[in-house]
């Protein structure tokens, strides 16, 4: 029999291309017997083929979990698993579609989760299945993506950490470009010392090879290795051939890809402003590191260019009001200032880049490139705080006359805020992540446009149709501009390339026909089609985030339409794997940068698993046996299966396979939340799977935000709850007490006093097991509870906060809907029809905890939004 599989699926950075597998091995009592990853590089389009073989060899029933971490920024395009000759394959479906069944199988108990857990790099993929006594199982994954050019190289970038020493363990790839390879290099802590003979390298004109194949033994001795065999990375860079201006130009099955990357043109100086957020958020390390990166960008500049800074929190604050030249004397007295920038105040986005688009207006553009630079790692929290009216304003403000590049510092940034505006205006968002190396994150994001060589770029293609994007603002050397598109008629006779733009000094053009030589000989349904069809979704994915209604409406459609036909997993459609008769399907999602990482409805925290950030794996845990219903104990997987076990978690993607077991039902812990309904005597009520912290509360106008982790069983509550308020105020409470760090004092109260302490901000009650906290305009209440023998938290919002762009999970308002009588009940929610339930929930914004009857609908339906934009990495 088998039982649903959950998978946790993702896209890569931006000019990465990397692949990571992990099986998780607890006990020994299963065996990777083969362990296959092979990349296929063509037009520097990557195909990755993960095979994980693993082998049952007792005489019991184990389950085996495939994880896998892959590219952020590439896309799933196949997966399936084979039991015992039978083939299980994934079929990708619109998003809503593949939810409903997710929904369904909540809903009636059985196991289901979605689990996006996107990192710095990776995503995770992950699912799990149950393989009989001495059976076999095998998984394989497929992903692709384009690679990208960043610093004259491209890198496919693969990380190996089986959890074992694997008998047979090889990764091949293989790269195949017209133009010739340049060079090849192999880097990454796989390829040194013990393992470096276990590498194998051909580069023969337009063609290479890397292989790696370590033995058994080697496996367990290499540096980052041990008794569970590898653990580190294998870079594979390379870049190719530029024998003409006009770039490299491939045709094959009536599509075509132009890579353009001219190197051989004169540098145009630009004129650069770095907009710097100094407001509270960005106190200690954060600002450290901006004004480390910062000094050393300063120095980078060449003496042509011209510059300038611009500070800003509340207000906002200029080094100089007009552009200077990088001279030695300008740029030892804007080092001066760098150094003495410290955080304090607000977020005043909207004023900050408005001025440096003010500053860049008055400077005159012949002969140069101008570009604004916005770090910040916050929401906008004064002067104008609507974010469609900042969007609006800095749209109207730059008029399409330069980029504006925004780094957003971290993950409690608003980051779709960010790159919607970026993108608005011919720029990139880029999360830079807090960590010891963020000052190199933001060098190295300077150093991808420090030399423009090109502007006002037009590619015209005669005889082309559906083509992606041809007109570029800029061109930075090292990078690279990539357009596809179909050959009309597939007449390649009177298909012609051409490219218009300005150098530094004068206009450039460039003109190519097809090669009528036989083309490198593609693979099967052609890669260049599939080149071109994913280039499509990227575009348009990004398209749609700067366009409302019908114009979003329609290009929604038309990316929704290319992943189905091509079979890509993107946030617009999610994977099912079918199953037979009676069984249900789970799916998974792809989630978008920024999510947090969550756990599926099946796994308490701290379950033994292990949830990295951007990657697939694979590993196994023994079930408890058949028969009788049996309550699953060890690596803190609490839930009930009757007659044998499954574990299924992360982006569902999948099935499990449970031969010669008994059918069983898992029954996932959830807990139950309520929602008022404004004018309707039955509130609404959702449910959301324990063990995950939650953001519950974040007010950006007083930088007040309030999060909580769950208990790891349906009537456990919260576990714990902190309260920021400013930088340097925070209240801890779990069951234990209460701590208040005032930002000079820290003190510590437990549940059994009564205290009423007062600052000049923040007010604490304590009395009845209650404490009443008021910071701001906003009072919420923390009561402590304890049912069935376990002690929880739990929250109630007495006084929302004032002012906009209030969220979490406290902050919804009452929801109004309208019944909608038929065969089953809906419910009209904000236009939109909903299936639900009548169902009851235990009410604990009072002390009494009276059960009342709710409405029972999916989250997202609820709160009209994804539980991931609900999540947080840490309190």
């Amino acid at each position: 029999m088998m039982k649903g599989v959950s998978v946790g699926v993702g896209l890569l950075g931006l000019l990465l291309a990397c692949v990571t597998t992990a099986p998780t091995n607890k006990n020994g009592d299963w065996d990777i017997y083969s362990f296959h990853i092979n990349s296929t590089v063509t037009s520097r389009y990557a195909t990755t083929i993960i095979t994980s073989r693993v082998a049952n060899p007792i005489n019991q029933s184990q389950e085996i979990e495939f994880h896998v971490k892959i590219p952020k920024n590439a896309f799933i395009s196949k997966f399936k698993m084979t039991i015992e000759g039978q083939t299980y394959d994934g079929v990708v479906k619109q998003k809503e579609e593949a939810q409903q069944q997710y929904t369904q199988a909540v809903s009636r108990g059985q196991s289901a989760g979605i689990v996006s857990s996107v990192g710095r790099t990776l995503e995770e993929f992950k699912t799990s299945v149950t393989v009989a006594a001495l059976s076999k199982v095998t998984f394989e994954l497929t992903y692709e993506e384009l690679l990208k050019r960043r610093l004259g190289k491209y890198e496919l970038l693969i990380h190996a950490r089986p959890m074992q020493p694997v008998a047979d363990f090889k990764i091949d790839v293989y790269i195949n470009e017209r133009p010739g390879i340049n060079f090849l290099e192999i880097t990454g802590g796989l390829s040194t010392k013990a393992l470096a003979n276990a590498i194998t390298k051909t580069h023969a004109s337009s063609e290479a090879w890397v292989h790696f194949y370590p033995s058994k033994e080697q496996q367990s001795q290499c540096e980052s290795c041990g008794e569970q065999g590898l653990n580190g990375d294998l870079v594979i860079a390379y870049d190719v051939h530029r024998n003409t201006s006009m770039g490299d130009l491939n045709e094959s099955e009536g599509y075509f890809v132009h890579h353009f990357a001219p190197s051989d043109l004169p540098r145009i100086p630009k004129n650069v402003v770095f907009i710097i957020d100094q407001s509270g958020s960005m106190h200690g390390r954060k600002m450290e590191q901006t004004r480390e990166a910062l000094l050393k960008i300063l120095g980078d500049l060449a003496e042509d260019d011209h510059f300038g800074l611009i500070t800003f929190d509340s207000s906002v604050s200029t080094w100089r009001k007009e552009l200077l030249p990088a001279n030695q004397d300008n740029l030892e007295a804007a080092k001066s200032f760098a150094r003495h920038i410290h955080e304090r105040g607000a977020t005043d986005i909207n004023a900050a880049v408005l001025e440096g688009t003010a500053m860049l207006n008055r400077h005159p553009h012949d002969g140069s490139v101008s570009l604004l630079i916005l770090l910040t790692d916050g929401d906008p929290t004064t002067g104008e705080t609507n974010l469609e009216k900042i969007h609006k304003n800095i749209k109207e403000a730059i008029g399409k006359k330069f980029p504006l590049y925004c780094l957003g510092f971290g993950m409690d940034v608003n980051f779709d805020f960010l790159e919607k505006m970026a993108l608005e205006n011919s720029g990139v968002g880029r999360r830079i992540y807090t960590d010891s190396d963020a000052a190199l994150q933001l060098q190295g994001f300077y150093e991808e446009v420090a030399t423009p060589l090109l502007t006002d770029v037009q590619m015209v293609y005669l005889g082309g149709a559906n083509l992606t994007q041809t007109n570029f603002s800029q061109y930075y050397n090292g990078s690279e501009i990539v357009v596809a598109g179909q050959i009309t008629d597939n007449n390649i006779k009177m298909f012609t390339a051409e490219v218009i733009a300005i150098s530094k000094s004068n206009r450039v053009m460039y003109s190519e026909t097809l090669p009528m030589e036989e083309p490198i000989e593609a693979r099967s349904d052609s890669h260049i089609q599939r080149l071109w069809a994913y280039l499509t979704v990227k575009q348009l994915l990004d398209k749609e985030v700067q366009l409302s209604g019908k114009a979003k409406d329609k290009v929604k459609k038309e990316a929704l339409d290319l992943c189905l036909k091509y079979g890509f997993v993107t946030p617009l459609t999610s994977m099912v794997v079918t199953k037979p008769q009676g069984e249900d399907s789970q799916v998974a999602h792809k989630p978008k940068e920024g999510e947090k990482p969550t756990r599926s409805s099946q796994v308490p925290s701290g379950s033994g698993l292990q949830f990295f950030n951007r990657h697939v794996h694979t590993g196994i845990s023994p079930t408890q046996g058949r028969g009788s219903a049996k309550k699953m104990r060890g690596e803190g997987r609490g839930f009930t299966a009757e007659g044998g076990s499954m574990f299924l978690t992360d982006y569902d993607v999948g099935q499990a396979f449970q031969k010669s077991i008994p059918h069983f039902v898992m029954v996932s812990p959830l807990q139950r939340f309520l929602l008022p309904a404004e004018g309707q005597a039955l509130p609404l009520c959702y449910d959301i799977p324990v063990a995950l912290s939650l953001r519950l509360l974040k007010d950006p106008n007083n930088e007040l935000s309030m999060n909580g982790q769950l208990g790891q069983s349906a009537s456990a509550g919260y576990r714990k709850i902190v309260i920021h308020y400013k930088s340097d105020q925070h209240i801890e409470l779990d069951t234990t007490g209460i701590t208040f760090n005032d930002g000079q004092n820290i003190t510590y109260f437990s549940w059994i006093l009564k205290i009423n302490h007062e600052t000049d901000s923040v007010s604490l009650i304590l009395r009845d097991k209650e404490m009443d906290v008021t910071i701001a305009s906003t009072r919420v209440v923390i009561m402590l509870y304890k049912r069935n023998g376990i002690k929880f938290l739990w929250p109630v919002l007495r006084q929302r906060p004032t002012g906009e762009n209030i969220i979490g999970i406290m902050a919804h308002p009452p929801v109004a809907y309208e019944e909608v009588q038929g065969i089953t009940m809906k419910l009209k929610i904000q236009d939109k029809e909903v299936d639900v339930s009548r169902d009851s929930a235990v009410d604990l914004s009072v002390r009494a905890t009276p059960t009342v009857a709710c409405w029972l609908l999916p989250l997202q339906s609820a709160l009209q939004r994804e539980l991931a934009d609900f999540t947080v990495t840490q309190l």
